[in-house]
């Protein structure tokens, strides 16, 4: 398929026929953070086999790219956001690229193509590396820093399933994995270290050097390195829009008090406490050193409508340091504390990680601006034309700091939202959900989306800071599929085959929905994994996490496109793909069938507007009403184009046919 493509202007995005287009996707897919076959955290793993490991395969084999390509057309997406990690791409060692691998990659890449799929490729990590509980970066990066990854868990320097998980018991373990529970690595000294190094290590690690560079430097060019394997095998397709920055990118210490514990508001950091450890740099970096300490822990307390402080937790009582046999953290080296041989320690600089000379730092200024600027001069050294696809901290967008005064042009603001509290707790009701950020409880599923909108709207009007204002495209929004205890799994176990165990899912992935319609707003949901199994210990292959819109043991009929497919009522929903103008108004009533757009007419676009029409929404067909134009509608190929020859408003009307 010959896809036009896209640019942007300020806020949309322009196909070659001068239509605005509204990328509707997906994430492809949960179980690329892993190796295929059985690298997924429901094996135990030493990971002693990391540079043997491969990623072809995820997130499927080639031989299932025709049905998986062909499932997610039917459903309507337009776009992929599609992974890989640095590990993938040379786990080896420096320099030793996965050859086969990224031959696989691109072939993924051309066949996505075949189906009529935008793609931007995402560098994915989490929590910094599969080692530290996450994935991301290659295990050789520990052993260059004076890192020890055979101790990161045992000293509680990282909380990883692999170690902590009773793979004899299966199901969840609230005891010693607990859900969700692996996002608080990013306060953990092996994330503090390793964010730090790589982000500032110029300014804070001026002494470590690896064969001859910063750190800093070093690890920097061999991320850009990976990534410019992977540019030049896809340069020429025209369905790539461009790269992903880094997903989810975390400051580690910058910034950050040396002694600080955030427990709650304060002046100096008026955030709210999440719930977990609250640990300061001086905590990670005494644990580092194998010093057991006692971390407060903060619990959410219902009636406070907050996390307080109620108990500690005593980590690391074996003392076991991560340091690699004379080799020590080169914080300690630049002055800013010292452990001394009886155990005691000094701290000299507790604003150490705050100034580089008489200069305060911030982070996203200071380094994400820089960052960005790497990667855009790296991709487009490759395709000038490559769009960057820019994130910050997941949780900016929820705080409100804007994109670095030198964004490169070309960008997108690509940042994720969830409703936080749907998923750590993998709970929903629309009668109590608790808004984590500000304390407030919606008990109606009106509240809840109008929340949804005020967040969204708010990651929308950080774009406004992207060189003047630039698309929005969420690059990851989604909820839990083991909601409610996985009552869903048991119904569907039990023989249910009707919509009705999934309806907490279809609501919630609605009131999303409808919130990306109202604001006009591009997303690629988070995620599709073929691989998914409904197991508890298991779900995608990635700390029982669950989110996968498809399973395959919920195919039953391998001839029915939507056999697998999860609360499909939820998102697989009518919208404008490509318009003939400018989209002003956008709305769904997923009861009724009710579709109605406006846009403003501009003929001088050379191709008519595309609206994606579900069979799944519209089973005995649909009624089509325009204002301003002409409609023709292909229920077989579950479109309605609209032409309009004069400028001025159109409205399209869809209802369904009883």
């Amino acid at each position: 398929m010959n896809l036009p493509r896209l640019h942007i202007e300020g806020r949309w995005f322009v196909d070659e026929h001068g239509r605005r287009v509204i990328l509707r996707g997906v994430n492809l897919g949960g179980d690329c953070k892993v190796p295929y076959p059985d690298g997924g955290t429901n094996f135990p793993s030493d990971f002693s086999n990391h540079r043997e490991v491969s990623f072809i395969g995820r997130p499927f084999p080639i031989v299932e790219a025709d049905e998986h390509f062909s499932r997610l057309r039917a459903w309507g997406f337009n776009c992929l956001r599609l992974l890989t990690t640095w590990e993938a791409v040379e786990h080896r060692g420096p320099n030793d690229y996965d050859a086969e691998y990224l031959d696989y990659f691109a072939e993924l890449c051309r066949r996505a193509a075949d189906y009529g799929f935008y793609l931007f490729v995402d560098f994915h990590q989490d929590v910094w590396s599969r080692m530290t509980g996450g994935d991301g970066a290659p295990c050789w990066l520990f052993e260059k820093v004076g890192i020890d990854y055979r101790r990161i868990a045992e000293s509680g320097s990282a909380h990883v399933m692999q170690h902590l998980y009773d793979y004899s018991r299966g199901g969840r373990q609230e005891d010693r994995y607990p859900t969700m529970s692996w996002s608080a690595n990013s306060r953990r000294p092996a994330n503090g270290v390793m964010w730090t190094l790589f982000f500032a290590g110029r300014d804070f690690a001026p002494g470590l050097t690896i064969d001859g560079v910063n750190v800093q430097d070093y690890m920097l060019d061999h991320y850009l390195g990976a990534m410019r394997e992977i540019a030049r095998r896809v340069r020429d397709l025209p369905n790539v829009m461009g790269f992903d920055s880094l997903n989810e990118p975390h400051n580690g210490w910058i910034g950050d008090s040396l002694s600080y514990r955030h427990l709650g508001p304060t002046e100096t950091n008026p955030n709210r406490a999440m719930p977990g450890l609250a640990w300061s740099p001086l905590d990670g970096l005494l644990v580092s050193h194998g010093v057991s300490r006692s971390i407060p822990v903060l619990d959410f307390d219902p009636a406070a409508k907050a996390a307080v402080h109620k108990r500690d937790r005593t980590i690391n009582p074996d003392r076991i340091s991560i340091w690699a046999e004379g080799r020590s953290d080169p914080f300690e080296q630049a002055g800013a504390w010292k452990l001394n041989s009886d155990g005691t320690f000094d701290v000299f600089r507790d604003d150490f990680f705050q100034r580089v000379g008489d200069r305060k730092v911030n982070f996203i200024e200071d380094y994400m601006g820089p960052f960005f600027a790497s990667v855009a001069e790296n991709i487009r050294a490759i395709n000038p034309d490559w769009i960057l696809f820019a994130e910050l901290d997941p949780m900016s967008g929820f705080l409100g700091p804007g994109f670095p005064a030198d964004t490169p042009p070309n960008t997108v603001n690509a940042g994720h939202w969830y409703d936080i509290v749907t998923l750590a707790t993998k709970t929903f009701s629309p009668n109590f959900s608790l808004d984590v950020l500000t304390g407030e409880i919606a008990t109606a599923a009106e509240q809840v989306q109008a929340r949804y909108e005020r967040q969204l709207g708010k990651f929308a009007r950080m774009s406004e800071t992207v060189n003047g204002g630039a698309p929005t495209l969420i690059g990851e929004c989604g909820i839990p599929f083991d909601l409610n205890g996985a009552e869903a799994y048991r119904a569907f176990q039990a023989g249910d085959r009707s919509d009705t165990p999934w309806i907490p899912h279809i609501v919630a992935l609605d009131l999303m929905y409808n919130a990306l319609d109202t604001l006009l707003i591009n997303s690629t949901q988070w995620n599709y994994t073929a691989s998914n199994r409904n197991d508890l210990a298991i779900g995608d292959g990635w700390n029982q996490e669950d989110l996968s819109i498809f399973s395959r043991d919920q195919q039953t009929d391998r001839d029915d496109i939507n056999s697998g497919g999860r609360a499909l009522a939820g998102f697989v929903r009518p919208y404008a793909m490509a318009t003939q103008g400018i989209p002003r108004k956008m709305k769904f009533d997923r009861v009724t069938g009710l579709f109605d757009y406006t846009f403003e007419a501009a003929p001088s676009a050379a191709r008519a507007t595309e609206i994606f029409v579900p069979r799944l929404q519209y089973p005995h067909g649909c009624e089509i009403e325009v204002i301003g134009g002409i409609a023709e509608l292909d229920l077989d190929n579950q479109r309605a184009v609209i032409k309009v020859e004069q400028a001025g408003e159109v409205r399209i009307v869809i209802c369904r046919k009883a």
